[in-house]
């Protein structure tokens, strides 16, 4: 019994215990790398999302927002496993950037893209005052990067002047892929790493280790 209520005690400290959210050098090494490898996957998607972006907007205009939310990602796997104010963004940034540098269709618009993206994960973390990153945090980081996608679009590309079907469609496609190719598959693959050992000196890592 006093076992028992030590560490219920020793766990409810830890949980008052404020947080720090200061950025350590690991935290941004690693959040460098998250985004260097997020935009090598912009660079596959490029081709093969955007092939599926086409083919879905050819059979219903509006309906190849469904395959956005691959370029959304970043921003999601940012907040999850750093999970410290402005590492979404950051994410999102550096794989946008890299996207842009290495060569793709989009030149510096993928910049903007990856700045509108990125704080519309972000806000959804700092809504949680970065404190909850389980799955609904993560789709709806998502979903709300693809409301910032889309946002961005009304301007960049010229959306604007398009039809109220055609933007309620693509808005509704947009906001869903970044849920689930975003937020659920980014979620997915950041407790499948965690459970590799490779996240262990981020809360990320030590959630996953302590349920096993």
């Amino acid at each position: 019994m006093h076992a028992t209520a030590s560490a219920s005690s020793t766990t409810d400290s830890r949980a008052a215990r404020p947080r720090n959210l200061r950025w350590r050098v690991v935290d941004i090494v690693v959040a460098a790398v998250l985004g260097v490898a997020t935009g090598l996957l912009f660079l596959f998607w490029n081709n093969v999302g955007y092939a599926w972006f086409s083919a879905a907007d050819a059979l219903t205009p509006g309906l190849g927002g469904i395959a956005v939310g691959i370029w959304l990602i970043g921003g999601v796997l940012g907040g999850l496993v750093i999970r410290k104010p402005g590492a979404a963004l950051f994410v999102e940034v550096v794989a946008a950037l890299v996207s842009a540098l290495i060569g793709n269709q989009w030149g510096i618009e993928t910049l903007y893209s990856g700045i509108a993206q990125g704080l519309g994960a972000e806000l959804v973390f700092a809504l949680f005052a970065y404190r909850r990153f389980g799955v609904v945090p993560a789709m709806l980081a998502g979903a709300a990067a693809g409301a910032a996608a889309w946002t961005l679009e009304l301007f960049t590309s010229g959306n604007l002047a398009k039809s109220a079907e055609f933007l309620g469609i693509y808005f509704v496609a947009v906001v869903v892929s970044g849920a689930l190719l975003a937020g659920l598959l980014g979620w997915i693959l950041v407790r499948a790493l965690a459970a590799t050992g490779a996240l262990n000196r981020f809360a990320a890592g030590q959630a996953v280790t302590q349920r096993v």
